[in-house]
């Protein structure tokens, strides 16, 4: 069936995509067409959700990748390209966090916050638009940002730093590329459950937090699909530098 958010023809990368957001996407991204390619540290689970594309008719391969290496993003790239073609579609996923209060925080994971988060981010945005003016095609990059780059929380500062980072990045990139036909975008999620965040849904204080919340819950992943395809498809063929909060009203509740 023929939607706004049709993928077919598309090549889509998903860095991080060993869990939470990444496999969502991979997994969006095929449903609607795009031969997909997953990348991330964690092989072993990549092949298993290759295997599951596979089996519901998608195209996909895996790739590593280690977004704090130069080398590595490289190196995917060319596996990617050698197996699918030229990527021009880019969901910019990877990613870590660290709840620590400001001193707590020592200086080596202050600079693998910054590393992971926002150099790994440029670094898969950069090597993607090169390959894509170089084969004379335009696309989409979707970086996963977060709210908290738009507003802090207590406990944050390293993570929302990180985070405000790639939206400042995002619509940089944007305004550079969008003459090249690149459309650069960023999600800004809000509390979902995920393998990242599920320990710490759990404590007594974030089951209190989320019930005070405006939508009085996290969100569900199947929430994400819309907004991630809006901005990764033709639908959101005039977009750019947007940083759209998925939230359920968190951004302008209390934190």
């Amino acid at each position: 069936m023929t939607t706004e958010f049709d993928m077919s023809g598309k090549v889509a990368m998903v860095t991080g995509a060993s869990s939470g957001f990444g496999v969502h996407f991979a997994k969006i991204l095929s449903a609607r067409g795009a031969k997909v390619v997953v990348a991330a540290r964690r092989v072993d689970r990549l092949e298993s959700l290759v295997a599951e594309i596979k089996a519901s008719g998608g195209e996909a391969m895996a790739v590593p990748m280690d977004v704090t290496s130069a080398a590595s993003i490289v190196e995917a790239f060319d596996l990617a390209e050698a197996g699918m073609g030229t990527v021009t579609v880019v969901a910019n996923n990877a990613g870590i966090a660290d709840m620590k209060t400001a001193l707590k925080i020592d200086e080596a994971s202050w600079d693998q916050m910054i590393d992971t988060n926002v150099k790994g981010v440029f670094i898969v945005a950069q090597e993607a638009a090169k390959r894509m003016i170089a084969a004379g095609v335009g696309g989409a990059i979707v970086n996963t940002a977060s709210i908290l780059g738009l507003r802090v929380s207590f406990g944050q500062s390293s993570y929302s730093a990180s985070k405000a980072a790639v939206i400042q990045l995002t619509k940089s990139l944007a305004l550079e590329w969008a003459g090249k036909g690149i459309r650069v975008n960023a999600l800004c999620p809000g509390y979902f459950l995920t393998e990242m965040t599920e320990d710490a849904f759990n404590s007594p204080d974030a089951q209190a937090y989320l019930k005070s919340s405006p939508a009085r819950r996290p969100g569900g992943m199947d929430e994400m699909t819309g907004p991630f395809l809006l901005l990764a498809s033709d639908a959101g063929s005039y977009l750019h530098g947007v940083a759209l909060p998925v939230d359920g009203g968190q951004c302008i509740g209390t934190m």
